[in-house]
């Protein structure tokens, strides 16, 4: 039996713009958590998170892709969220989450499907479409990477890694991170880190202390045990061989050559919408890797890493106006 921690129901009452009621799909002796709105029978966004966030990052995103008729589902992943929260940080592996959201899928018949992944959401994401193409039409993809041989890691990359091992930064008890997403530091490293290690205080104004109260309310009350999800995303960065297996980079490299072609087969249409100030995967990467599968791509100049926390609005509206792209480059 998996030893597990489940954050309180009233933590996430009366959120910010995320008034949702919770769904929950099993998975052995978990269950994780994913919004469902929308109309059952409309066209399926997928909304994938990556990390340190939850399905509360896309709070400004849902309404207006339900008011198109859309039917939008957002899991958390297990770690996040209202998902159960494994206690073991080396339960914790890239290819585990790949397998829970693909069962998921499966047991919710997913089909016609447009995913929406940024950040972790993409390499546990774009799997799916990878193995699973007959359940998938778009791709959506906003400051992500799929591991491969040629891909060169940023220098934001690396000190954000090597800030979440033994001694770094982000080696504490309880890593308040909420605190950096009501800020919204643009994927700039270094401030996240300066402004981490310093007494910052929360928010300061009203709109950061709701968003701050969003992002912290997965973890409030928990042992330090139950923030082991999101400390093991930064240690499976595969950027040398000691982290290759925790981040399933086999797997990325095949599903990123199996993907390259996929604006070419009937039926399938992609677009990239990327925060040009993300340090972390900068500008060029994501015009680089569109240019290869023959993509549009959008940049959001004043975005960063996060840009659906900062610019849901936005966001938004280029999914939806590049709905049935097939490979127009802006």
């Amino acid at each position: 039996m998996t030893e597990f921690v489940r954050t309180q129901d009233s933590n996430f009452q009366g959120l910010f713009n995320f008034d949702y009621s919770p769904n929950y799909h099993g998975w052995q002796d978990l269950r994780m958590h994913y919004i469902d709105e929308g109309p059952s029978d409309g066209p399926v966004m997928l909304l994938l998170h990556g990390m340190p966030t939850w399905s509360f990052l896309y709070r400004d995103i849902v309404p207006v892709l339900v008011s198109a008729g859309y039917r939008c589902i957002a899991p958390d992943h297990m770690g996040f969220g209202r998902s159960d929260k494994p206690t073991d940080i080396h339960w914790y592996t890239i290819a585990r989450h790949t397998e829970i959201l693909s069962s998921l899928i499966v047991a919710l018949n997913l089909t016609r499907v447009t995913l929406v992944c940024q950040d972790w959401g993409g390499p546990i994401g774009l799997s799916q479409a990878s193995m699973m193409p007959e359940r998938f039409d778009h791709l959506v993809i906003m400051n992500t990477w799929l591991h491969h041989d040629d891909f060169e890691y940023s220098d934001a990359l690396k000190l954000w890694n090597s800030n979440w091992q033994k001694n770094g930064i982000f080696d504490v008890e309880k890593p308040d991170l909420a605190k950096l997403l009501a800020r919204d530091f643009d994927g700039n490293i270094q401030t996240i880190i300066s402004n981490f290690s310093e007494d910052t205080g929360s928010a300061d104004s009203d709109a950061e202390q709701e968003i701050y109260r969003g992002f912290a309310a997965p973890y409030l009350g928990l042992p330090d045990q139950g923030f082991n999800g999101f400390r093991r995303f930064p240690l499976s960065i595969p950027l040398s061989e000691e982290f290759y297996l925790n981040g399933n980079a086999v797997a990325q490299s095949l599903h990123y050559k199996n993907l390259m072609d996929w604006t070419q087969r009937p039926g399938k249409g992609c677009n990239f919408i990327w925060g040009g100030s993300d340090m972390a995967f900068p500008e060029l990467q994501g015009r680089e890797w569109a240019a290869k599968m023959e993509a549009p791509f959008h940049v959001i100049p004043d975005a960063g890493h996060f840009l659906q926390n900062s610019h849901g609005q936005t966001v938004a509206k280029v999914i939806l106006e590049h709905q049935g792209s097939k490979g127009a480059t802006e």
